[in-house]
């Protein structure tokens, strides 16, 4: 039986849960385990864990004496990983590369932060450089990933769901007709995006606009978004439960992001049957069929969005059959049954 030690971060554990009871399904042993508490090391926010100790990491290989390792962020545990030569997978959620650029343009200027940010990125690159297969979470991000690591084996893996987690729930109540974005504020170059609501909410004032979410960046959206009196900002929200509401009574769903590559919250959106309306950048295309669940908006189109939102709130048999169609899509093609199935396939291949 094939043995495979999942390795994340905690707010990451509702997703990695699933797709560990999936894998079991396939056949496969798991174990899943929050990576800093084995092993860490500066820069951390843990004082406690400057100074790596790696007993308790020798510890837990020897116990569960894995064919590999998989990890879903590019820190300490996996270069530790790298020491012991077991192979590693890392599944690459985002465009890193241009995360760290923002990152150094905004929030990391000062000197420490700039040191710490160069450490971090010293980690990731030895993660990348000699893991045994590289994940990006979608064929947008693929494309990426080969300019940076030609030689190093990559192939896409979607991130999965389960369509029965997603159901519609009484609870939240909200003013009608109304659009629902739900996206952090965490990287300046998907945040930037939403400024270009300004024009939209001047052009529908009978729809208001709940935005759920949170970040170092909100400070840099709210101010110019809450002049409007149809924007209504509710912060972050529990999750799946309170989302689940959210997603419930909402009428459409809008990402408006400046670059992504598989945003989940389009994937629950669809399957909680509302048509949805997003950016065309990164791997969102990949996540809706537009024109059918959907409609995908160039980015910095005002317009556009208004000409799109406008057609879903005045035609509500347009909108209920997007939303079907969306739910349907999801389902045959990003259920964890489908993806585990294939992340298998695959990973055989990369174990030596």
């Amino acid at each position: 039986m094939l043995k495979l030690l999942i390795a994340g971060a905690s707010s990451k554990f509702f997703h990695l849960k699933e797709f560990g009871q999936t894998l079991e399904k396939f056949g496969v042993e798991t174990r899943l385990i929050h990576d800093i508490e084995y092993y860490d090391a500066f820069p951390t926010r843990k004082i406690r864990n400057w100074i790596p100790n790696k007993k308790k990491f020798n510890q837990l290989i020897n116990d569960f004496e894995p064919d590999a390792v998989f990890i879903d962020r590019q820190a300490h545990f996996g270069s530790a990983v790298l020491d012991a030569k077991i192979p590693l997978f890392v599944h690459l959620r985002g465009d890193y590369w241009s995360e760290i650029k923002w990152a150094r343009e905004t929030l990391y200027k000062s000197p420490m932060r700039r040191t710490v940010l160069k450490l971090k990125d010293q980690i990731a690159a030895r993660c990348f450089e000699g893991s045994s297969l590289i994940l990006p979470i979608c064929s947008y991000l693929k494309y990426i990933v080969k300019e940076h690591y030609p030689t190093t084996p990559a192939e896409v893996l979607y991130q999965g769901i389960s369509p029965s987690n997603w159901h519609h729930i009484e609870g939240l109540k909200l003013n009608h007709p109304c659009v629902g974005l739900l996206q952090g504020a965490v990287i300046w170059g998907k945040t930037q995006e939403m400024l270009v609501l300004t024009r939209v909410l001047e052009a529908m004032p009978h729809v208001t606009f709940y935005w759920v979410g949170d970040g170092p960046y909100r400070d840099k959206i709210l101010p110019t978004l809450s002049k409007y009196a149809n924007f209504k900002w509710l912060g972050p929200m529990q999750y799946p439960d309170k989302v689940r509401e959210y997603l419930s009574e909402i009428d459409i769903y809008a990402l408006v992001s400046g670059i992504d590559m598989s945003p989940l919250t389009l994937q629950e959106a669809q399957l909680m049957c509302k048509p949805v309306v997003a950016t065309r950048v990164g791997g969102i295309p990949e996540l809706m069929k537009d024109g059918d669940t959907g409609f995908l908006v160039e980015k910095g189109d005002a317009q556009g969005w208004i000409d799109k939102l406008t057609m879903l709130v005045s035609d509500e048999n347009k909108a209920k059959h997007m939303g079907r169609s969306g739910r349907e899509f999801v389902e045959k093609t990003f259920s964890w049954d489908i993806i585990t199935k294939n992340f298998v396939d695959v990973a055989k291949q990369h174990i030596k």
